[in-house]
C-alpha cells in the first residue's frame, strides 16, 4: 500500500476519533490488519457453506427492524459504511429469504468485475454495477418489495448531498435519501462488524421517517443528514474497521 493512502487513513483515524492529529502507527495498523482480515474473509466467504457462516453470524441489535421493514412489503434500503465485512450480512440475510441487491463500483478489467460479482452472486447477494442503468434496476427491486443494500459513506461518483461528519462538511450519495423518498421503502442504516474472535456481529439501526416537507432537494438533503450521523455513530464503534483510504474529509494537501 502506498504511503499516501497510509497517510490519508491515519488523518481519517484521527478525525472520526476526535483526535487533533492524525492517528498513531498502532492506530493505523490495527487499521491495515482489519483491511486484510476482510479483503481475506471476503474471499473465502463462498466457500464457508451457509452453516458455518450462520454460525460465526448474529444480528446483536436491531433484528426486529429489517424484519419488519421487509414484511411491510414496500421495499427496504439498508445503508451501509464501508466497516467490517456486509458481504456477511447480506449472505445471512439471503438465507433468511430476503436477498440484498447491491450497487458496486465497475471494475477494470472486466473480467475481474465479473468473478467479483459472481462470488458474490453465490453469496444470494445481487451486483449491479455503478451506471446509468443501476437506478432502474433498484427502483424495480424496491417495487417488487425487495432489499437493497448500498455503502453511502464515499461520494465515488462525485455530486453527492452536502452534509456534516465529524464535524467536516463532505458529500455522501443522494441515492438512498432519494429513492426513500420516490417509492416509500424504509429506510434503514446497518453495519457488520468482524469479531468478537472468528464471529461476526451487526447493528441495524430504526428506521429513518422519510417525509415530504418541501422541495425534493430540499428533502433529500435533510435527510441524507440523518444518514450521516447514524453512519458517524455505527463507525465510531469500531473506527479501526472503516476502510476508507481516500482523503475523506479534504485536510490533506
Amino acid at each position: 500500500m502506498s504511503s499516501a493512502k497510509k497517510a490519508n487513513l491515519a488523518t481519517n483515524l484521527g478525525i472520526i476519533s476526535g483526535q487533533t492529529s492524525p492517528a498513531d502507527y498502532d492506530e493505523v495498523d490495527r487499521a491495515l490488519r482489519s483491511y486484510g482480515q476482510y479483503w481475506a474473509e471476503g474471499l473465502k466467504l463462498p466457500a464457508l457453506g451457509m452453516d458455518l457462516l450462520r454460525e460465526h453470524f448474529v444480528i446483536g441489535e436491531g433484528r426486529e427492524h429489517l424484519v419488519a421493514a421487509h414484511a411491510a412489503g414496500k421495499g427496504v434500503i439498508i445503508v451501509l459504511p464501508h466497516i467490517g465485512s456486509w458481504e456477511w450480512g447480506g449472505a445471512f440475510i439471503a438465507s433468511e429469504g430476503m436477498p440484498m441487491t447491491v450497487v458496486a463500483e465497475e471494475l477494470e478489467p472486466p473480467e475481474l468485475f465479473q468473478w467479483f460479482t459472481q462470488q458474490r452472486e453465490r453469496l444470494g447477494i445481487r451486483v449491479v454495477g455503478l451506471n446509468s442503468s443501476a437506478s432502474a434496476v433498484l427502483l424495480d427491486v424496491l417495487g417488487s418489495g425487495g432489499v437493497v443494500g448500498l455503502l453511502s459513506d464515499r461520494d465515488i461518483q462525485g455530486g453527492g448531498a452536502p452534509v456534516e461528519m465529524f464535524g467536516h462538511d463532505v458529500t455522501i450519495p443522494a441515492g438512498p435519501a432519494t429513492l426513500a423518498l420516490r417509492t416509500g421503502a424504509a429506510l434503514l442504516t446497518a453495519c457488520c462488524y468482524i469479531g468478537p474472535g472468528d464471529d461476526h456481529y451487526a447493528v441495524i439501526s430504526p428506521p429513518i421517517v422519510v417525509e415530504r416537507q418541501g422541495k425534493m432537494r430540499e428533502d433529500t438533503y435533510r435527510i441524507s443528514q440523518i444518514i450521516a450521523d447514524e453512519l458517524a455513530d455505527l463507525i465510531r464503534r469500531a473506527p479501526e474497521q472503516w476502510h476508507v483510504l481516500e482523503d475523506r474529509f479534504g485536510v490533506r494537501s
